[in-house]
């Protein structure tokens, strides 16, 4: 699982330019229409209003996109929302983040929590469980390389081993259809190569984003991530408090209320067991035994037999070296998380469905590499990765690390920040076994004594479990894959709400103090059985049903894009493919 491997993003969108999508890569004419201001901690800002059904389809709802320049070759892209039913002066601000590394929050945008996505024929629809129906949203590519942010703009060929830069933009006759197109100057020195060193670029971005919209930033911070969001979201907010308490001149103190994490990547000694906990024993509750005798021998050899995955990660652990640490989690992924894709050929971000998975639905990729789009936000490159993000992090082993995640979620906690730890039952990748492990490492007081509730939402339908003490909580999602606001959209907004608000998880209808503490068993037992797994793959023309939390009707299109390619080796955003180095959590 090495981050180089990790960061399929990367290779997601090389394989939405370069396998599906060819005609959509061309050379990007750079805007003359951002507006320049400077935000606060003397962070230079670009941005320009976004024109109403680029996204958004409500003509009352601004948005916002552009740059913060955080470093002379490192462009931040971040796209702004206001809150629907909020005054959005009134409202709070939450940040979203993917994670990777590599990966783009343009995914949470469009494929989980933003105002829209988009159809198989490019058309744009509203999407009513939005998050920022409550809240001001704000999405960042990070670092840069990743989606539009950037290095620096060059013309070049997207190949397999990564970008060729062209001496101007002028496509040869040799470059394969499609591969051409203006991209991030390929360097790994332009991008962040670990989580603590990509911390103060993302508290900069923040920082000029606060001043050049300080109408959108006066009443609290909530931070919301998932996936490699379990490095990012510990470690950024620590960062965030640190700054706040020796607060550089010229910066803003940043409130910070909240902080969510979905189906996160904290600890890899622990995840790379729980993917013998998700199979093997005890198994998943979807009551799907996947290997034979002989595979689950081998897993269980690969993972705890000498010199094997856990060895190599205590050696990480004791050692810190980098080559170490990278070597574990190389060594991890190929033989311990990948026996899943090799035998099972199943979606590592959904367990029900086999790959190819048509879900979540990434048509958005396209569009987002038209020319009308890229006008309308003000990209400086087509929406792509290079790599270098996921080589940078590999080469600090980084992904084999637990870095201080779970120190920095008690620190948090300790500050009184809500800190809401969340997980799709169905996402093998990042599974929610893993999740409660570090949820109960934490420590926080009174979480021990604590016991699951059924999650309690306005449909009535029971979506999960929560165990809650104080400000802390951890919430098992039921039907869900690793994008829970994709296959849970209304109990995601709504647990969203109740977080950010400061209620119970529970009901939502309590402030929640100190002392507050859920009662009930001291695990999650509920079984779905499996009559939502699927033993054939799912046509790609098909919708995803989140009432019966199976494939539904065909799209209302007779032209359904093949995406496949796309899917099946980007996976669902985090984690790595076994027929490839590039993977993102």
């Amino acid at each position: 699982m090495t981050s180089f491997a990790r960061s399929l993003l990367a290779l997601a969108v090389t394989a939405a330019l370069t396998t599906i999508d060819l005609g959509q890569a061309q050379f990007v004419k750079a805007p003359t229409d951002l507006k320049r201001v400077i935000g606060h901690y003397n962070i230079p800002v670009r941005y320009k209003e976004v024109p109403t059904g680029i996204c958004e389809l409500d003509p009352s709802v601004k948005s916002y996109s552009g740059y913060a320049d955080v470093g002379e070759k490192e462009h931040i892209f971040f796209w702004f929302f206001e809150s629907r039913d909020v005054d959005p002066k009134e409202a709070p601000l939450t940040v979203w983040i993917n994670g990777g590394p590599g990966s783009s929050s343009m995914i949470g945008l469009f494929e989980e929590l933003g105002p829209c996505r988009v159809d198989p024929d490019g058309n744009v629809f509203s999407n009513p469980y939005s998050w920022s129906n409550v809240s001001n949203m704000l999405f960042i590519d990070q670092p840069s390389q990743v989606g539009f942010s950037y290095s620096e703009p060059i013309p070049g060929i997207k190949s397999d081993a990564g970008i060729v830069v062209l001496p101007d933009a002028v496509c040869p006759d040799y470059a394969p259809e499609g591969s051409c197109g203006t991209y991030a100057y390929p360097n790994i020195t332009l991008t962040a190569n670990s989580t603590p060193n990509a911390a103060p670029n993302f508290w900069k971005t923040l920082q000029g984003f606060m001043g050049a919209f300080p109408q959108y930033s006066r009443n609290g911070f909530h931070f919301a991530t998932e996936s490699y969001g379990g490095h990012y979201g510990p470690i950024f907010n620590e960062y965030i408090e640190e700054q706040n308490a020796r607060l550089p001149y010229g910066a803003k103190r940043i409130d910070l209320k909240t902080v969510l994490i979905g189906n996160g990547w904290y600890d890899p000694f622990y995840q790379y067991q729980a993917y013998y906990n998700f199979t093997v024993y005890p198994g998943n509750t979807y009551d799907y035994a996947p290997f034979d005798e002989s595979n689950a021998n081998m897993f269980y050899n690969n993972l705890y037999g000498k010199g094997n995955c856990i060895d190599r990660l205590q050696d990480c652990i004791d050692t810190g070296n980098n080559a170490v640490c990278s070597n574990a989690d190389a060594f991890c992924a190929y033989m311990v998380e990948s026996v899943y894709d090799d035998v099972l050929g199943r979606d590592e971000y959904d367990m029900r469905e086999l790959t190819p998975d048509p879900f979540p639905y990434s048509f958005y990729v396209s569009y987002l590499n038209t020319p009308k789009v890229q006008a309308a936000i003000g990209a400086f490159t087509n929406f792509s990765s290079n790599g270098a993000v996921g080589e940078a992090f590999d080469s600090t082993g980084d992904d084999g690390r637990e870095i201080g995640t779970v120190a920095a979620v008690r620190s948090l906690v300790g500050r009184g920040v809500t800190v809401a730890l969340y997980a799709g039952d169905a996402d093998y990748n990042c599974n929610w076994l893993g999740n409660e492990v570090i949820a109960d490492r934490v420590g926080a007081p009174g979480f021990g004594k604590a016991g699951y509730r059924d999650l309690k939402t306005s449909d009535a339908v029971i979506h999960g479990q929560v165990k809650q003490a104080g400000k802390f909580s951890f919430t098992r999602i039921y039907e869900s894959g690793h994008e829970v606001p994709f296959y849970q959209p209304l109990a995601s907004l709504e647990y969203f709400e109740r977080a950010i608000k400061g209620l119970d998880i529970e009901t939502g209808r309590h402030t929640v103090g100190f002392s507050y503490r859920t009662e009930g068993p001291a695990r999650s037992t509920y079984r779905e059985g499996n009559s939502t797994v699927q033993f054939e793959v799912t046509p790609a023309n098909l919708t995803y049903d989140v009432i019966t939390n199976k494939p539904g009707a065909p799209w209302p299109s007779a032209a359904i894009i093949a995406k496949r390619s796309f899917r099946d080796q980007r996976g669902a955003g985090g984690r790595p493919r076994p027929q490839s180095r590039f993977g993102f959590r």
